[in-house]
Formats: structure tokens, C-alpha cells, sequence
């Protein structure tokens, strides 16, 4: 795949999580994470975002929302569990995308906050009216998706290089 073919970095933050006297790696969904966790696979399906690859924390709560998430998609990406992942930071984030094969054109991040909104934030030079907004409004709630844009190599992803075009939140 050329290097000039528009990218998309799809961040998705996990689904609500409950609170048992469990390891915080550990934490499962709570009910209404389950509910929601399917509402953001129709999400992305309904917008024709289906990632060629899914990045996802080692967490049992990203690892819930994404076995939720991946039925409502027409198909379902290679997946990678990535330990990296579990309490990244903007920056790690963008160390893991920066080592995706030029092969893939759109990526899916499974992930924590506040790693996952910083990304977005960090990643957005710019940011289309709306979703800009809407971001600084809503920050990243449990199951919102930030639709960033950019063109170039995935190695080349770096603060600014990308558009955030799409921000979307459960419930609204």
C-alpha cells in the first residue's frame, strides 16, 4: 500500500468497567458496559470504519468491550492483544501505531484514559468543528470513538500529523 493512501487511527476506550476486589488489570465490564460495548461496534460498522487492525490493551475490560464490539462489524479485523497497551500514555500509544505494517490503512486502538483521549488530543493538529468541540465538551467517556485522519506512513505518526474528524459517545 502506498504511503500517500489516507490512514484513520480509530480510538476506542473501553466500556464501562466495574469495581470488584479484583487487580485493576483485571476489572470486568459492568452491565451497562456490556450494553454499551455492542453500540459502538454498530457505530463504527454504520460508519464504514472497519479497521484492517485492532490494537487492544491486555485488560479484561478492553478485551470485553472488543469481543462485544467485533460481531457488529461485517468483518472482523487481525487483532492484536498488546500489553503495551494496559495504562498507556499519549505517547506509548503512538509508539505502538508507529510499528503497524504500511499494509494496513485503518487501525483500531482498544485502551484506557487517560492514554486514549490524550492520544486524540496530542494526534489532533486539527480538528474538524464539530468533533473538536464535542471532545472538549464531553472529554472521553467509556465507549467513545475518536475518528483521526492523516496521510503518510504510520511511522511517520507524530503529535499534530493527524485530523480528528469524528468523535462519538454513547447516550447522546
Amino acid at each position: 500500500m502506498s504511503v500517500d493512501v489516507p490512514r484513520r487511527i480509530v480510538l476506542l476506550r473501553h466500556a464501562k468497567a466495574d469495581w470488584p476486589e479484583v487487580p485493576d488489570h483485571e476489572r470486568p465490564l459492568a452491565d451497562r458496559g456490556r450494553q454499551d460495548a455492542p453500540m459502538a461496534g454498530d457505530w463504527l460498522a454504520a460508519h464504514g470504519l472497519v479497521p484492517d487492525l485492532a490494537l487492544c490493551s491486555t485488560a479484561t475490560r478492553t478485551r470485553e468491550t472488543w469481543k462485544l464490539a467485533v460481531p457488529q462489524l461485517p468483518k472482523r479485523p487481525r487483532t492484536v492483544y498488546e500489553e503495551r497497551l494496559y495504562e498507556a500514555s499519549p505517547g506509548e500509544i503512538i509508539a505502538v501505531v508507529n510499528e503497524v505494517s504500511e499494509e494496513c490503512a485503518d487501525v483500531l486502538v482498544i485502551g484506557h484514559n487517560p492514554g486514549i483521549q490524550g492520544a486524540a488530543q496530542v494526534l489532533a493538529g486539527e480538528a474538524d468543528d464539530e468533533a473538536g468541540t464535542r471532545l472538549e465538551r464531553r472529554g472521553f467517556p467509556t465507549s467513545a470513538i475518536a475518528v483521526l485522519e492523516f496521510a503518510g506512513p504510520w511511522k511517520a505518526v507524530q503529535p499534530g500529523a493527524a485530523r480528528l474528524t469524528r468523535f462519538w459517545v454513547p447516550h447522546e
